[in-house]
């Protein structure tokens, strides 16, 4: 067993809210399922709530934390544990592919400051080949757009980035009352599972987030308006898609077949 760490306040700049309920502590770890032999790396472990059991479970789990006050108390802590590796600073600029190295694809979890995820996610999706799979804390709005399907008010940008890269499930809440302090709003947990290959290939993925960025623009304008200048309505036509639709309708195949388009347009 760890030592227990010491008291930390929790940082506002770090947007810290720490997980103290053993209960869902509990669940998401059984929704992680770590066993021995896994390559664990958990993102902002804090003091160590998710961290512990983890390391029950796989005796070797790999830490980023880029609070250097909670550094020394994760080193106390877990000190009886030899295969426990901290790396200390920010998530957003390690290179995941040269973190896996030669060994298995890493499982990353963590329970994600709320002012970070979105682009943490985007950084980690970028990496996916290095990645087997994500486990994730974060605001519940987030994962909502994260697993959400084309047509809903939750579907945009995000959802499609995820979900061209990843197959996505929305597990459970985690109530406020779960955090210290408590955040003002709920939480949840997804799981994210890259996909070996996509099943809706693009020839170039840049390009396709590119038009999604641009799509996305202005929700409640057509696509026939928010392509201007890179894809005419009678081009959307050609491929069957009605230019007087909003992007909130598409899915992540159609989006490609219209950047698929654009490429072999562009390459003629």
């Amino acid at each position: 067993m760890a030592s227990q760490p010491p008291m930390h306040r929790a940082r506002k700049r770090f947007g810290q809210n720490f997980l103290r309920d053993p209960g869902i502590i509990s669940r998401i770890v059984r929704a992680i399922g770590p066993r021995s032999g896994d390559r664990v790396v958990e993102i902002g472990p804090g003091q160590g709530a998710l961290t512990e059991p983890l390391l029950e479970a796989t005796g070797e789990l790999e830490v980023i934390e880029l609070d250097r006050d909670l550094i020394p108390g994760l080193r106390v802590q877990f000190f009886n544990y030899p295969g426990f590796v901290i790396h200390e600073g920010d998530a957003l600029k390690v290179d995941f592919r040269e973190l896996r190295g030669e060994g298995p694809a890493l499982r990353v979890v963590g329970n994600l400051p709320y002012n970070i995820s979105t682009p943490l996610i985007a950084h980690l999706l970028e990496a996916g080949d290095a990645i087997a799979d994500m486990h994730f804390m974060l605001q519940k709005e987030v994962v909502e757009r994260l697993a959400a399907a084309p047509g809903g008010p939750d579907w945009g940008r995000l959802s499609v980035m995820a979900q061209y890269r990843c197959r996505v499930d929305s597990l459970f809440v985690v109530p406020p009352e779960a955090f210290v302090p408590r955040p003002k709003v709920d939480s949840a947990i997804v799981r994210l599972v890259p996909h070996a290959e996509p099943p809706h290939p693009a020839t170039d993925e840049r390009l396709l987030f590119e038009l999604v960025r641009q799509a996305f623009g202005q929700r409640r304008k057509t696509l026939r308006n928010n392509l201007k200048g890179q894809v005419e309505a009678d081009e959307l036509e050609a491929l069957g898609i009605d230019p007087g639709r909003r992007p909130q309708t598409l899915s992540v195949a159609e989006f490609v077949k219209i950047a698929n388009h654009m490429a072999e347009r562009a390459d003629a």
